[in-house]
């Protein structure tokens, strides 16, 4: 277990929530943690990117296998800021039981993968995939707090967040959680993590479906009353220039 690393993950974190806090004075708390939860977001994304795809193993064919030094050291990077933002959003109840869930499940698999050594790969294949949107959706806070939201750029993030989300996360997900059930060298321990993850996965995905059609929803809506109020504007156009003639 390395402790010394997971520590300093920790207190790394902290100063650069504190760093922000000094920068960032006439913001909010919330304001300056979703900074250090964007810039976790990125690195962690590119870091277990890199263990995944170039370092290896593959996490679909090799579950269950031996940590790898660098898959350690993603999951102590990992592991150091869900203590920090858990301990945060407990701090601050900034967070519903869904997301606090999350976080305690995170935790617990990622201390798992370290203390027993083991399914390093796939820890880090679910964290790619779990991370990969949380910079678009931290973006999207910062939008609304900006007043940029309700714009195209608003609009294209929301579809991005949607499609990433049910693709990877979701579709990709999947295949990894079956891959990891049958896998002979994963541990039960292991298995069960996944399941929990997995549910909890599903869990969001129904929330986002319904995001998306209520927003779908409220676009068509307006899209319609705007196609009307042109309408009846170009009548009434079309009017006065008859009474004129």
């Amino acid at each position: 277990m390395p402790a010394l690393e997971v520590i300093c993950s920790l207190i790394g974190w902290l100063c650069l929530y504190l760093l922000f806090c000094f920068a960032f004075s006439q913001r909010g708390p919330e304001w300056n943690c979703r900074l250090v939860t964007l810039t976790h977001g990125v690195l962690i994304v590119l870091l277990t990117a890199y263990v995944v795809f170039v370092d290896g193993p593959w996490p679909f064919t090799h579950a269950g296998t031996e940590n790898t030094e660098l898959q350690v050291f993603a999951l102590a990077v990992c592991l150091g800021y869900f203590f920090f933002d858990m301990g945060w959003c407990v701090c601050y109840r900034s967070e519903g039981p869904v997301m606090l869930a999350h976080h305690a499940a995170s935790i617990s698999g990622i201390l798992l993968a370290l203390l027993m050594g083991v399914s390093g790969c796939e820890t880090c294949g679910v964290i790619f995939g779990s991370e990969l949107t949380n910079p678009l959706l931290q973006t999207r806070w910062f939008l609304r707090r900006l007043g940029l939201y309700d714009s195209l750029l608003g609009d294209a993030v929301d579809l991005l967040f949607i499609l990433l989300f049910a693709t990877v996360r979701v579709g990709v997900g999947t295949v990894m959680f079956y891959c990891e059930l049958t896998s002979p060298r994963t541990l039960l321990i292991m298995k069960l993590g996944g399941v929990v993850m997995y549910l909890l996965a599903w869990v969001f995905m129904v929330d986002i479906a319904r995001f998306g059609y209520k927003k779908s929803k409220a676009k068509y809506r307006k899209w319609m009353d705007n196609h009307k109020l042109a309408g009846a504007n170009e009548e009434k156009t079309v009017g006065h220039t008859n009474k004129r003639d």
